[in-house]
């Protein structure tokens, strides 16, 4: 798969993630006098400040987003998260993949200390996954449960919301409701008729003016959605603030970034170009320059913050981790993290470096230090793969897996246990003649939720710039270790 064809890959695919369900269902959503999911978050956050999380991530039924959008935005300038059910896909019901990327942005709201807000417009359990949808909405209430009290949580019902799904937005602080296209209910109208006999319609059995005024399980009602978002925005101006991050986005782009990997990629480059052009102008200050110079560590400044990078070098040993690598990264993270200082990874890496000598001198106990380096550390933590990450290196260099906040890949990038001529060697091909060799494509990690994003090289300097606004709200711990010397 040549990189053309990827980055035309990546334009389709951010194509697809717009129609959702398909253009038939998004009109007779429109005709429904309800909005479409994105529409929502557009009417509800500040102007051009929505940043979407997970966005390619897809569940058994095929379809990028699997029904939910989430993210972080600003409303008056303050930080918020929040997810979006699209009602197009599968009717908004939760599935395995739709309810993770819930608890996802449950954890990151915690994380940054900032309100949780549910777009909900959802027919409940999705029924073609069976227990498993039931299991994904108890691991929701149970993240609810647990950071009940300490962020505020607020559900905004823009739509049905029946079964056991009720009980999500029932474990929030505050529900709102639309009058008349808003319905909350264990039991719908159909489902009684067949079991008790009773004829009830859907208004008296669970619409906004009856949970309003007699079951008073909904706190604020409006005539339509754009009064409803009125509310929620006055509510959030009464609730105290936390770190603000700035309502406007950076979109600086470094064309140059795009051209900066060699066409052949069999072919070696200094990661040190990449550091130079993400960083403000003559900022970068490499460290250890001469020590296990196939591993780049040093100081940048992003948009006027001190960031410290990690960066495998292609140009030395393959960007490959051996011993002395794996020192030299655990040690500067460890630093990093003692002084309050967030961390970059770029990643380009072949591996841990294989061979005798390398096992004989410790390349386990050694690398394992990367490992524990990035799990303890509590900065706010990036990661870009730029071309390639194999094997056990793609874990230990601050993956989703170990604890990084984001993890961004440009669509070139290729993720996987090893490469595909070493894949193609290990795999028994024989009883796959008509198979071919899946491409480890970074589409693929990001449909699995591996990474956050895949992102246009152009424009990795003002998503790092937003994405650190964004994570100088998270808790750091105040003393996590000393720096001792590796």
């Amino acid at each position: 798969m040549d990189n053309h064809f990827k980055n035309k890959l990546l334009h389709k695919k951010n194509e697809e993630l717009l129609q959702g369900g398909g253009q038939a269902r998004q009109q007779k959503q429109r005709a429904s006098g309800k909005a479409l999911a994105r529409a929502r978050i557009d009417a509800l956050v500040d102007k051009d400040s929505f940043t979407e999380c997970l966005r390619f991530v897809t569940g058994e039924a095929a379809i990028l987003g699997d029904g939910v959008i989430i993210g972080y935005a600003t409303i008056m300038g303050r930080l918020v998260c929040l997810y979006a059910q699209d009602f197009t896909v599968c009717g908004g019901t939760v599935g395995k993949k739709h309810a993770e990327k819930i608890v996802t942005i449950l954890e990151m709201a915690v994380k940054l200390k900032a309100p949780l807000i549910g777009l909900i417009d959802s027919g409940g359990a999705r029924i073609q996954e069976g227990v498993e949808a039931l299991h994904g909405y108890g691991q929701i209430f149970r993240k609810q449960v647990q950071y009940s009290g300490v962020i505020p949580q607020l559900s905004v019902i823009l739509g049905p919301c029946a079964g056991g799904a009720v009980y999500s937005p029932a474990l929030t602080d505050v529900i709102f409701m639309v009058e008349k296209i808003s319905h909350m209910f264990v039991t719908g109208p159909k489902v009684l008729a067949a079991v008790t006999g009773s004829d009830v319609d859907m208004e008296s059995l669970g619409g906004a003016r009856m949970h309003a005024t007699q079951s008073g399980n909904v706190h604020v009602t409006a005539k339509n959605e754009a009064a409803l978002f009125k509310e929620v925005r006055a509510f959030l101006s009464y609730m105290p603030t936390g770190k603000e991050i700035p309502c406007h986005k950076h979109m600086d782009k470094v064309a140059s970034l795009a051209h900066v990997l060699p066409i052949n990629e069999m072919s070696v480059y200094d990661v040190r170009e990449v550091i130079q052009l993400l960083a403000d102008r003559q900022s970068f200050m490499e460290l250890s320059s001469c020590f296990a110079r196939n591993l780049v560590t040093g100081f940048i400044r992003l948009n006027e913050q001190t960031v410290g990078v990690v960066a495998n070098n292609p140009k030395h040993l393959a960007g490959g981790i051996d011993v002395d690598a794996s020192d030299k990264c655990a040690r500067f993270v460890r630093f990093c993290d003692c002084y309050r200082i967030p961390l970059l990874v770029l990643e380009d890496v072949c591996g841990f470096i294989p061979g005798t000598e390398q096992e004989q001198r410790g390349l386990i106990r050694h690398g394992a230090k990367v490992i524990y380096a990035f799990a303890e550390a509590t900065v706010p933590k990036i990661t870009v793969i730029l071309r390639k990450a194999y094997g056990g290196a793609f874990v230990a260099l601050n993956s989703k897996a170990l604890g990084a906040d984001f993890v961004f890949s440009w669509p070139t990038a290729e993720m996987a246990v090893m490469g595909a001529d070493g894949a193609k060697s290990v795999i028994n091909t024989e009883s796959r003649e008509t198979e071919d060799t899946p491409v480890p494509t970074a589409f693929l990690a990001a449909e699995k939720g591996i990474i956050d994003d895949i992102i246009e090289p152009e424009t990795t300097r003002a998503r790092l710039i937003d994405a650190y606004a964004v994570l100088a709200c998270k808790k750091i711990a105040a003393y996590p270790h000393g720096n001792m010397p590796l």
